[in-house]
């Protein structure tokens, strides 16, 4: 009997599973992988539930690995849902759910997929699945909390599939072979505060402060590279605080995110934004300080064995070469790349994260089927 992917991401939808709750995701893969016949182990850390199932000699050297989350966001206000978040409900050939599309479909198709494998046709080789469920907060405790055990542990993949959704509009239509890396700069000005009626006798930090962002946003970066579009620079957050008109402030605070290709790397962004913020404090007089968060270089799997297989298994089911892409935001891959080559492909992402987030039951099954085929084909 075969393990059907679209009850399985019922269940997993009807686990409550917002970060950092397992809400009972993780124990369900765990206790259907052991009683499949893989050997499982939680890798937990830092209050999140994690899981490890492996298939196979962990000494072997060609090792298919798999990665996903179980973690979801919260839904907001249910009352704005047609069906309830978690109830994994089916209407009019749509599964609908908190988790539907990002990505316990996804997760449920590659495990029905192994499964079903091993049972049948047993790999000359290794299938290591790894879950995690802090992939959508801060992910400090999830992916590389496995990786770590892992290293510790002797375990390792030779190739790692990711199953986030990359598709923009039909199935099959885009895989991921690398990402944008993504970091944050924080900016505070420090002038002296005053009565606007005597500005000379303050100093504004506000038009230093603006001064910056404006330089920084009229930058161009790059013109992008071979595998990646331009990097971007946005002002997300510009902020005084100071309610009151007649006051010039003593602070004024600044937020920028830079999504960057492999012509950067954070460290060579935060030289250029540090030089920067020193140049238009020497101008104004006016101190600003920054500090920076990196949430991910950019990586590439360049395009080879393992996207050509990803791209021809894709291709047998749904008719569609995929285009490779490096577009979106982060996701774990961002960690597996210093791990191993690692390609991403999973369902039409849409509805991830919105009211009503849904996936069509029929896409389920086939992203099963796609998983089957990579399966087969590295142990062919």
């Amino acid at each position: 009997m075969t393990c059907d992917p679209v009850d399985l991401t019922q269940a997993l939808v009807r686990c409550p599973s917002v970060t950092p709750d397992e809400g009972g995701a993780i124990v369900l893969l765990q206790d259907l992988l052991s009683d499949a016949g893989f050997t499982c182990f939680r890798t937990d850390r830092g209050g999140i539930a994690n899981l490890v199932a492996r298939w196979g000699d962990k000494a072997h050297p060609r090792t298919l690995g798999f990665n996903g989350h179980t973690d979801v966001v919260p839904p907001g206000d249910e009352t704005d849902w047609s069906v309830g978040p978690f109830s994994g409900e089916i209407r009019d050939g749509w599964l609908y759910g908190r988790g539907a599309t990002d990505m316990k479909s996804g997760v449920a198709a590659f495990v029905a997929a192994a499964i079903d494998h091993v049972a049948t046709a047993p790999p000359d080789g290794a299938i290591l699945i790894t879950i995690t469920g802090d992939e959508e907060a801060d992910a400090t405790d999830g992916t590389t909390a496995i990786l770590d055990w892992m290293a510790a542990n002797g375990e390792a993949m030779s190739d790692c599939l990711v199953g986030e959704p990359t598709c923009p509009e039909t199935l099959g239509d885009m895989m991921k072979i690398g990402r944008r890396g993504s970091m944050t700069a924080f900016f505070t000005a420090s002038g002296v505060q005053g009565h606007s009626a005597y500005p000379h006798r303050a100093k504004n930090p506000v038009p230093a402060l603006a001064r910056l962002v404006s330089n920084l946003s009229d930058h161009v970066l790059d013109e992008g590279t071979k595998h990646f579009d331009p990097s971007t620079l946005a002002v997300t957050t510009f902020d005084t605080g100071n309610l009151a008109t007649n006051v010039i402030p003593a602070t004024c605070k600044a937020t920028v995110n830079i999504r960057f290709n492999d012509a950067h790397s954070a460290a060579s962004l935060t030289d250029w934004l540090g030089a920067e913020a020193a140049r238009v404090a020497g101008d104004t007089g006016v101190k600003i300080d920054m500090t920076v968060k990196v949430s991910g270089e950019s990586f590439l799997t360049p395009p080879g064995a393992l996207s050509d297989l990803v791209g021809a298994s894709v291709e047998a089911v749904t008719g569609i070469r995929p285009q490779t892409s490096t577009s979106g935001g982060t996701s774990d891959a961002r960690f597996i790349k210093n791990h191993c080559p690692v390609v991403e492909f999973g369902l039409v992402g849409k509805t991830m994260h919105e009211v009503d987030e849904r996936v069509d039951v029929a896409q389920v099954e086939q992203l099963k089927a796609i998983y089957a085929k990579i399966i087969e084909g590295y142990f062919a």
